[in-house]
């Protein structure tokens, strides 16, 4: 068969396959969204080469793929690294390679997607939470062992809320338990559980506040991962015991609060203690201090018993003779001391009355000696400080006369 074409079907102007890629690659490069856009796929293949990692990401749906490059100097820039079988959000431009006539999404950043990046931000919010010291140990309080007054933020139709009631009846009968309602799943939970934090702070009556609800899927339990529900409990001035979930899971709400329980009715069972085992192990410590009480009195009556006979054996009425005898050696040792040291003073103070009577100015002038004295009743000790004329008075040794200088003589 053969084919023939006229003149009229061929066009005038044709592009060069050069030319048409030019235009493409214009038409790409230099769109305004396909300079930085992000795009979301599955890793299908990567293969690392010297000048960098080659991968495709492809749509999970429809199966539609496209080439992508991470430059070596780019790797160490990228918070997760493109594996095969994992969804990635990259962050890129369009490139067109001419030689080849295809494109390729040159990569700058690589973050996880789905659950992956829900984890990527939970331990991003984590670390900086830790930094800040929220769930350091020695911020942590201790609980009340026997409160009277418990709060409960949870949903009031939440299987957890009958858990923690029934436990708590049964461990403790008596506790007042207060519930503060509150939405612990969907958008609005993080806010409706401040609130109800809020609510119990206010009343003011509870010693203890328990946070909690019952298992699911991680995104139900997404609220108790919220930065503002974990900065109400770090803040709230009453311990907080979190029962949030099942074994397996761990909310930044447990790390933060005082303690916590991985079930709702654990939660109950740490709050109060049981009264029936308090029961239990008040009468074991009673029936210890019966026991101890008397085993000290049967080693006191044994004690009592051994001296009792000792003294029986001890030959009293000559330890008692020995015992006069010594006190009244001690009473005559301490009557001649007693004389002696009498004697001494005796002496001694009649030593000092003669010694006394022989500086006595009267009696030197019975024994013919005179003081002469000034007018002024001055002694006068010298004759040249006297003057002729001078009255002077005498002190004999009975009786005083008055007398004038008339001379003195050298």
């Amino acid at each position: 068969m053969t084919f023939s074409f006229s003149n009229s079907l061929v066009p005038e102007v044709t592009l060069s396959v050069a030319g048409l890629t030019d235009y493409i690659q214009e038409l790409l490069e230099q769109d305004e969204q396909l300079r930085q856009v992000w795009v979301t796929g599955e890793v299908s293949s990567a293969n690392r080469h010297r000048s960098g990692l080659f991968f495709t990401l492809q749509d999970p749906d429809s199966k539609a793929s496209i080439q992508c490059v991470v430059w070596t100097s780019q790797l160490s820039k990228l918070v997760q690294l493109p594996v095969s079988g994992e969804q990635v959000i990259v962050l890129g431009s369009l490139r067109v390679y001419p030689q080849r006539g295809q494109y390729q999404l040159s990569v700058w950043q690589a973050l996880p997607a789905g659950e992956g990046l829900q984890a990527l931000r939970y331990r991003q919010l984590r670390n900086r939470l830790e930094a800040e010291g929220l769930f350091d140990e020695e911020r942590k309080r201790s609980l009340p062992t026997h409160p009277q007054i418990i709060g409960v933020v949870t949903s009031p139709q939440a299987a957890a809320w009958g858990d923690i009631q029934r436990t708590l009846k049964r461990r403790y009968p008596g506790l007042q338990v207060l519930l503060s309602p509150a939405q612990v799943q969907g958008e609005l939970a993080p806010a409706s559980i401040i609130a109800a934090i809020e609510r119990v702070e206010r009343d003011g009556r509870a010693q203890l506040l328990i946070l909690s609800r019952g298992g699911g899927a991680s995104e139900d339990l997404a609220c108790f991962n919220d930065e503002r529900v974990v900065r109400a409990i770090a803040e709230c001035s009453i311990p907080v015991l979190t029962g949030i979930g099942h074994q397996r899971d761990e909310s930044l709400a447990d790390l933060v609060a005082d303690a916590y329980a991985h079930t709702p009715t654990a939660a109950a069972e740490l709050a109060v203690p049981e009264l029936a085992t308090l029961s239990a192990e008040h009468q074991q410590r009673q029936r210890a201090l019966e026991n101890a009480v008397t085993q000290v009195l049967n080693t006191s009556n044994h004690h009592l018993q051994r001296l009792q006979e000792r003294l029986e054996r001890l030959p009293l009425e000559r330890q008692l003779r020995d015992e006069q005898k010594a006190i009244a050696k001690q009473r005559q040792q301490l009557m001649q001391a007693t004389s002696r040291r009498l004697r001494q003073a005796s002496q001694h103070c009649e030593f000092l009355r003669q010694k006394l009577a022989t500086l006595d100015p009267e009696n030197v002038l019975k024994r013919g000696y005179a003081v002469v004295r000034r007018e002024n009743g001055t002694i006068a000790r010298l004759a040249t400080n006297l003057v002729p004329g001078q009255e002077i008075q005498i002190q004999l040794g009975e009786g005083q006369v008055k007398a004038k200088i008339t001379e003195i003589l050298d």
